[in-house]
């Protein structure tokens, strides 16, 4: 199995680095959009916007990662400051999610 870190290749130049960025980053951000969607169906999920934080989710996630980063050769600590700072990002889109979709969504109450 290849580990991640020994698909690196060896860059002259920074525009060697920033065409391997570039070309990473056009896999990513579809994956972190299609992340987002998961984050509007759990705002339509949960019944209470006091749900949307869940710390040992939060950590499950962490605690995840953190071997996985290692085991393809990266460093676990810089892979878990981006999945905190990425999840505190997806948390507050949930929570205006959530707001938005009570916001749209039809009135139960009898008009008398």
């Amino acid at each position: 199995m290849t580990r991640a870190i020994e698909n690196v290749q060896h860059c002259t130049t920074m525009d060697d680095v920033r065409r391997h960025i570039d070309a990473l980053d056009d896999i990513l951000v579809p994956l972190l959009v299609q992340r987002g969607g998961y984050m509007t169906q759990a705002a339509r999920i949960k019944q209470d916007d006091s749900q949307v934080r869940d710390e040992a989710r939060i950590q499950a996630i962490v605690d995840r990662v953190r071997p996985r980063a290692a085991a393809e050769g990266g460093q676990p600590d810089v892979i878990e400051a981006i999945y905190r700072s990425m999840m505190e990002a997806y948390i507050d889109y949930e929570h205006r999610e959530f707001a938005r979709l009570r916001a749209a969504a039809p009135s139960t109450a009898q008009e008398g």
